[in-house]
């Protein structure tokens, strides 16, 4: 009778028990499920605590990740607004100090009035390239730019951009040239108009930073069968290793000072990078201090 009751109140109280700990433990899971978790209401309830540990613990690096990520976003969208804000400003504010001097008094001189008419409309137009770049380059990051492929010779392309940047060579003393003669074409598979866009956004900044008396050069090799790689090197002040990786940012510069007194929008990296991803290319870039730099990027070979 003694062993029988016994038996009872243990079974009893087991079951209590555990049903106790399943309570606190259903409590847990759909604590957990309030914050979308998938990986612990996808499967049955259990009350292994070892079990449960380890699908906390997995549950818990997981958000600490995706927190880590919200963080960097959030960093960078503080960053970006920042610069946005200062890219636009300096224009704006030279423009409105024009306009306040011109009504003034300085409308009467006539010599005045066009010089500050001139510089105002210049400002206008440093304004107008931001708004394009900006423009151009949520497009491309949301998928909204159509790329308008075709069969075309890269090298006539590359010179083509060379003889645009003559004259903004010549003026920096700067020689665009490419590393061999290409006697015979090139052909390759991509948006022309964007991939001129995106030569002449590197060659430009090699002109910009690069040493006087120096030499940019570009080469177009195979690099397997279907691929090319077009290589520009220069032999400028090189980019200090720390800021390779941010270098295709929006807005990112190496040198704040000395990039805004060199102009452009601080978005022609950032349009490069994306311009390429959208072909499904890649970009690279090294570069070493004192030496030089090389952006290179991969194109499909035309089929024909």
């Amino acid at each position: 009778m003694a062993g029988l009751v016994f038996a009872l109140c243990f079974l009893v109280l087991q079951l209590r028990i555990e049903r106790f700990i399943y309570r606190k433990i259903r409590k847990i899971y759909d604590d957990v499920a309030l914050l979308e978790s998938t990986t612990l209401t996808s499967q049955p309830i259990t009350t292994d605590m070892r079990t449960l540990t380890e699908e906390i613990e997995k549950f818990a690096k997981d958000k600490k990740i995706e927190i880590d990520t919200l963080k960097i976003r959030e960093e960078y969208r503080r960053d970006f607004l920042g610069n946005v804000a200062h890219e636009l400003k300096t224009p704006l504010f030279t423009v409105q100090g024009y306009l306040e001097t011109l009504l003034d008094g300085a409308l009467e001189d006539k010599a005045v009035r066009k010089k500050y008419v001139v510089r105002a409309n210049k400002a206008v137009d440093r304004l107008i390239y931001i708004v394009n770049d900006l423009d151009l380059i949520t497009k491309l990051e949301v998928g909204d730019l159509r790329l308008e492929k075709e069969d075309f010779n890269i090298v006539s392309l590359i010179q083509s951009v060379f003889d645009l940047l003559e004259m903004k060579a010549a003026k920096s003393h700067i020689v665009l040239t490419f590393d061999m003669p290409y006697d015979t074409p090139i052909m390759v598979h991509a948006d022309r108009e964007k991939i001129r866009q995106v030569l002449t956004n590197l060659l430009v900044n090699s002109i910009k930073y690069g040493n006087d008396n120096g030499t940019t050069e570009v080469s177009v090799e195979n690099l397997v069968k279907n691929k090319v790689i077009v290589r520009v090197t220069d032999n400028g002040d090189g980019i200090p290793k720390e800021h390779i990786p941010r270098l295709f940012e929006r807005f990112y510069r190496v040198d704040p000072s000395g990039s805004r007194k060199a102009g452009g929008s601080g978005l022609g990296l950032a349009i490069v990078k994306h311009v390429i991803e959208a072909h499904g290319e890649k970009i690279y870039v090294e570069s070493v201090v004192d030496v030089g730099s090389e952006f290179s990027f991969t194109l499909e070979k035309s089929k024909t």
